[in-house]
């Protein structure tokens, strides 16, 4: 489910835009089924015309519930029985009004918007609903209109039924005292005139016949990297460098006399009573062969912030040619490279990159570094990892669709090519959507961005300076 308004309200607007005036009449409250209900203006069009003619505004393509409690169980399977219902027309008939599209009102009657009390989240009612829609039910989305600062209208809208889709029965019984109310584990269920109710013989065999027509079109998909595959030369060495110097730095560092108590001193951090202490050089000694016994998982860490703070990010647009493709799983393999976490530039630190022979390994100081945290939304739509010589990305968001481009951002992953003299790489992908056991693949070729030496990259992001490393 999308949640069409990407976490926002639109601005609350008073009762009275949504009443008619007193001087209105039928034709003023007429609903354009013409468009697409996606959109603010559209739902807010749906919704002033339900408000004037209340319940007599019901079809098949749209249904109307006064206020309810949207935590319940009865208000789930409500939602659940039109989605249901909708799932299941006829797509010659749906695309009719709305372009097939059908959309449920909650928290409207006539000549009022009461609403229902804010807080609705998309993913949760999604939770509630599963139980009844079954695993393969079509994406359906889900938007809000604030009355006031406590209430909000909200619109679950489906999508156009297909040739070829299956049919959706119900998953799950649900017993209401009111039996108009209740579902049926198995029932199939369609939407009548200006209700949802049992599949009678007639609709069964019609939606037996839209499930043989088939009549989905192939997928057809361009997919485009934006920002640039980074090419870097000489980081091992530079690194190296960097360590010999941060080593060298250690063994100029002054020592108390062998003959004071300092033999017996420990390193006690800054943070607790000031400056620390000098070593003595037993101390000097074991902190050194401690920080050189882990040079290979010091350069590994150093390497991910260095080339994270100091080379730009990269993302994927997408494009699906004439066809909505539901719940995508877009696997993008970038041939012999590798992908880290994008960094923000400003949060360099050359600690980070040449980790110090005092580190955290030593007594007393932090061993868990909270910045290299990155918490992602739930349900962010984006992964990124290396798999042995790869870089994966993997884009699962909740719709492609037809002939509108999908962007992620560019600031979650870099992509490194593992050959600095490679002038371009290889691109595969590979796409599933929900319900179609059909895999559609692709590949593509993207330059290279000019090399850059490591050397070059280190003084301008650490140094800004003309020393030589």
């Amino acid at each position: 489910m999308f949640d069409l308004l990407g976490g926002h309200e639109w601005e609350n607007r008073s009762m009275l835009d949504l009443l008619p005036s007193d001087d209105s009449d039928a034709g003023n409250s007429a609903l354009d089924t013409s468009v697409i209900p996606l959109g603010e203006r559209a739902l807010r069009g749906v919704l002033r015309h339900v408000v004037a003619v209340g319940d007599e505004a019901e079809t098949t393509y749209l249904e109307v519930k006064s206020p309810l409690d949207m935590n319940s169980k009865a208000t789930a399977a409500k939602v659940a029985k039109f989605l249901l219902g909708a799932a299941n027309r006829r797509p010659g008939e749906a695309a009719r009004y709305f372009h097939g599209y059908a959309v449920l009102v909650i928290g409207v009657q006539k000549d009022g918007a009461l609403g229902v009390l804010r807080g609705t989240e998309a993913h949760e009612l999604e939770d509630r609903l599963r139980p009844y829609l079954g695993p393969q039910f079509p994406a359906f989305e889900f938007g809000r209109i604030g009355i006031d600062s406590d209430h909000e209208v909200l619109f679950v809208i489906a999508q156009p039924p297909e040739d070829g889709q299956t049919i959706f029965p119900c998953h799950k019984s649900y017993q209401s005292d009111d039996r108009r109310d209740s579902l049926e584990d198995g029932a199939i269920y369609v939407r009548g005139t200006s209700n949802t109710r049992p599949a009678r013989s007639g609709e069964v065999l019609a939606l037996v016949e839209r499930v043989r027509r088939g009549g989905r079109p192939p997928i057809s998909l361009e997919v485009q990297l934006l920002g640039p595959i980074c090419r870097v030369d000489r980081v091992d060495e530079i690194l190296e460098s960097l360590r010999c110097y941060e080593e060298e730095q250690f063994s100029k560092q002054p020592t108390p006399a062998e003959d004071t108590v300092g033999s017996t001193l420990l390193v006690l951090p800054s943070s607790v009573f000031g400056n620390p202490k000098p070593l003595s050089i037993e101390d000097r000694e074991q902190a050194l062969a401690a920080w050189q016994s882990k040079k290979a998982e010091h350069i590994a860490r150093g390497r991910e912030h260095f080339l994270g703070v100091g080379m730009p990010g990269a993302g994927v647009q997408v494009v699906s040619r004439d066809r909505f493709v539901s719940k995508p799983h877009l696997i993008l393999t970038f041939h012999n490279c590798e992908v880290l976490d994008y960094l923000d530039p400003n949060d360099a630190e050359f600690e980070k990159v040449v980790e110090p022979v005092l580190g955290p390994h030593e007594p007393f100081l932090a061993s868990f570094d909270h910045s290299t945290i990155r918490p992602l939304p739930r349900g962010y739509p984006v992964t990124w990892s290396t798999h042995g010589e790869h870089a994966e990305v993997v884009l699962t968001p909740e719709s492609f669709r037809p002939n509108v481009l999908w962007t992620s951002d560019q600031d979650d992953y870099v992509i490194i090519a593992r050959d600095p003299h490679a002038s371009s790489v290889e691109v595969s992908w590979e796409l599933t959507e929900d319900g179609n056991d059909a895999v559609t693949r692709g590949e593509f070729r993207v330059p290279t961005d000019p090399l850059v030496d490591a050397a070059d990259l280190f003084k301008s992001v650490f140094l800004n300076t003309d020393e030589d490393l």
